[in-house]
């Protein structure tokens, strides 16, 4: 019995945090979506990205992230890929652990995997503006042109003053390449 409630108790405690999370990325987009100014988007974006790259109640998995992030940015993406693959089978909910593997896949030239990985991040965090621009390189790589748009759209209803618009004329311009 007694260990029943421990149980409960933390599946509520686990609960709560993830709630209360939920409650500021959605007090964050709002304010996203709204704002004009350049620097106050990108300070709210900032602190997007802050809950999205800290796990809602293990330090330990944040630290492997932050880990798998630091062995990414120097190259090592085979064993970047492993972290995130630990990370990922400890808690398969958490949308930046899939976020962070479908960026070493894509970096990879893994783009099949990259893209059905950013389909998870999308299943769990729809507002996910990175997953969104990751999305749309790759399909910039694969000369898949409107879809990479489309992706970039979908960011922008979020985040209006996302920077990775600037692409739109970009792909524009290698569509009218293509076509004559």
């Amino acid at each position: 019995m007694r260990v029943l409630i421990l149980v409960i108790l933390f599946l509520n405690l686990s609960y709560s945090t993830s709630f209360a999370e939920k409650k500021i990325l959605n007090n964050l987009f709002d304010q996203l979506r709204d704002v004009t100014n350049p620097k106050t988007a990108e300070l709210l974006e900032r602190k997007i990205w802050d809950i999205w790259n800290e796990h809602p109640n293990n330090t330990e998995l944040t630290q492997k992230l932050e880990l798998g992030t630091e062995l990414m940015q120097y190259g090592d993406y085979n064993y970047a890929l492993k972290v995130f693959n630990n990370v990922i089978d400890s808690d398969p909910e958490w949308s930046e652990a899939w976020n962070k593997r479908a960026t070493v896949y894509f970096l990879m030239s893994q783009f099949t995997e990259s893209l059905s990985d950013i389909d998870k991040v999308l299943s769990i965090e729809p507002r996910h503006f990175g997953a969104l621009s990751g999305q749309a390189r790759i399909y910039i790589n694969l000369k898949k042109y409107e879809k990479a748009i489309k992706s970039i759209e979908e960011a922008l209803k979020f985040h209006p003053t996302f920077k990775n618009q600037k692409l739109i004329p970009e792909i524009q311009r290698l569509i009218n390449e293509e076509s004559v």
